[in-house]
C-alpha cells in the first residue's frame, strides 16, 4: 500500500534530525512550498538540486470523450504542473 508524506510528517522529520522548533520546522517546510509556487506562478522552472524540477506546461485547448456516454467534449485550454525527477532520484527508486 502506498503510503503519502504529509507537510507535518516532513515538519517532524525537521524537528528530530535538526534541532529546531515544531513551529520552526513547520514554518520552514511551508517557506520552501510557498516559494516553489510562487517560482511556477511565475512560469519559471523550479529546480531542487539532487531531486528534480517543477514546470508549468501550457496544454492546448483539444477535443475529449466521456468514457461512459462516448460523448465529444471541448477540453479547455489550461496550464499543468510537471516533474522531472534528477538522475540521483530515479537510481534511488530503481535499485
Amino acid at each position: 500500500m502506498k503510503k503519502t508524506v504529509t507537510r507535518s510528517q516532513l515538519a517532524s522529520v525537521i524537528y528530530e534530525k535538526y534541532g529546531y522548533s515544531r513551529a520552526e520546522s513547520a514554518d520552514l517546510v511551508d517557506s520552501v512550498l510557498e516559494e516553489v509556487k510562487l517560482g511556477l506562478k511565475e512560469d519559471k522552472k523550479v529546480k531542487i538540486s539532487s531531486f528534480g524540477t517543477f514546470e508549468v506546461r501550457k496544454k492546448k485547448q483539444r477535443m475529449g470523450r466521456n468514457p461512459r456516454t462516448k460523448q465529444e467534449v471541448m477540453i479547455s485550454a489550461r496550464n499543468v504542473v510537471s516533474f522531472y525527477a534528477s538522475n540521483m532520484v530515479k537510481k534511488l527508486i530503481n535499485s
